[in-house]
């Protein structure tokens, strides 16, 4: 069921509880989580946090802590399935879900006891009635909305939403649209931009000769432009928006400002909140030191406290890193016409000995790829009907087991509708194949595929989306 009061039902439910915290590893649900945690520890509940991957590691924290606890909270997991059936709980056990994966299923909706859910009730949920799904036997059992996670930020707000987000633009400041520029130089910034990188097409000859024109344009001194932001002049950096965005809008980047949220630590500790974001999927999905799942978990999570911002700054250092992977690897898949149009979606899949492969073996880095890459692609190639099309993106997962982690994400057209229908279509070209996959992400749209059944899978997705 839905919760309408969210302290009455909820918090004044749990404060006096011993709660178990299973969170997804992904960057709303460690922010979700660390302001429970700062609400927990003013009010002093007894908690324990637990990260959970996938299903089956939501499974086995279950089994582990269902004997200890009757209050669980599952933060962007936990409501897109009949949780029930999956978990086979106690009647006294009770859940709540936070959770933005989409459709919502049914039975968490109308599970009046063991099921809380933290949801808006004005969301577009597309719930049907309760007489029209366990009154009707005529109805298909199948019927519903298949169409999986819905792609951030990209459908139209309700009215509530849409008021909210005008009210608080006055509290926002408008910044360049440039990729950790405060911490990085002007020059890797723009050239590590989707954005900028995108509207200059800087994989081709031309691009590099267009970034050049644009800098010339600024005005600005190279030197100044390729050295830390911070050790740029103040004379410089007191005009450097306006004179971006006047040159900007001479190359047709009108959208170079956009709003969003900053914080100041000190003088010197100054963050945009893209710049946590990316700092915290670093770190999250760092595969550099060969650390478990959870440790680094722990670390994006201590990247959010102001009191560590040692950490955050290592988090900055290693998003670089990932943005100038990501940089090149679209540059690459561009330059050798990787990407291929399979009828009804288009498709890329990287192979292994492709630098920097081990990285994009992470669900959050492969879909921060996968919307680069589209939008690289949309921009680069004169068939406008690829605007229309949705990516599929395959990567190396286990060499050892022969196993490839696949993605697909909607089109990068404006027009075109956003939701991710994958999540759907992955579950029915497994089953009509009989290929060897694995569901167990959250997101349902990203899955584990044997690589020898790559081609019958591709071709069943073929069949059904065309």
């Amino acid at each position: 069921m839905f919760v309408t009061d969210i302290r009455k039902e909820f918090y004044d439910v749990v404060v006096n509880q011993r709660v178990a915290l299973f969170v997804s590893p992904d960057i709303d649900a460690l922010c979700a989580c660390k302001v429970l945690q700062a609400l927990f520890h003013c009010d002093q509940v007894q908690y324990t946090l637990v990260p959970v991957a996938g299903w089956q590691d939501l499974g086995t924290a279950f089994m582990e802590h269902k004997e200890q606890y009757q209050y669980f909270v599952l933060i962007n997991c936990g409501a897109n399935v009949d949780l029930l059936e999956t978990l086979q709980p106690e009647e006294d056990s009770v859940f709540f879900i936070c959770d933005t994966h989409r459709p919502v299923d049914v039975v968490n909706v109308y599970n009046d006891t063991q099921i809380k859910l933290l949801i808006k009730q004005d969301d577009d949920l597309g719930v049907p009635s309760y007489d029209d799904i366990f009154h009707d036997d005529e109805e298909d059992e199948e019927d519903g909305d298949d169409s999986g996670n819905e792609s951030d930020g990209s459908a139209e707000p309700s009215g509530k939403r849409r008021r909210y987000d005008e009210a608080r633009i006055h509290i926002q400041s408008r910044i360049l649209r440039l990729v950790l520029y405060q911490h990085w130089s002007l020059y890797e910034s723009i050239c590590n931009s989707c954005y900028t990188s995108c509207s200059f097409k800087l994989w081709s000859i031309n691009g590099q000769k267009k970034l050049q024109e644009f800098l010339a344009d600024m005005g600005l001194p190279l030197k100044q432009v390729r050295q830390k932001f911070n050790s740029m002049d103040m004379t410089i950096k007191e005009n450097l928006r306006e004179v971006i965005e006047e040159s900007a809008n001479k190359f047709s980047m009108k959208d170079i400002r956009v709003q969003t949220f900053a914080v100041h630590f000190g003088f010197k500790n100054r963050f945009l909140a893209s710049d946590v974001v990316h700092a915290a999927a670093a770190l999250l999905e760092n595969v550099e030191k060969g650390e478990t799942s959870t440790d680094n978990f722990i670390k994006a999570l201590d990247c959010l406290s102001r009191s560590n911002l040692e950490r955050l700054h290592l988090g900055i250092d290693l998003a670089k890193k990932k943005l100038k992977a990501i940089q090149q690897t679209v540059a690459s898949c561009i330059c050798t016409n990787l990407i291929l149009s399979q009828g009804p979606f288009l498709y890329c899949h990287l192979l292994e000995g492709t630098p920097d492969v081990k990285l994009f073996s992470k669900p959050l880095a492969l879909t921060l790829l996968c919307k680069y890459l589209l939008k690289a692609f949309v921009c680069s190639t004169r068939n406008k009907r690829c605007k229309i099309l949705p990516l599929i993106m395959a990567a190396p997962l286990d060499v050892e087991k022969g196993t490839v982690i696949v993605l697909g994400i909607p089109p990068e057209s404006e027009t075109s509708d956003k939701k991710n229908f994958f999540g759907r279509a992955f579950e029915k070209a497994a089953e009509s194949t009989s290929s060897r996959t694995l569901h167990d992400h959250f997101d349902t749209s990203v899955i584990e595929l044997k690589m020898e059944d790559r081609g019958k899978f591709l071709d069943a997705l073929i069949t059904l989306l065309s």
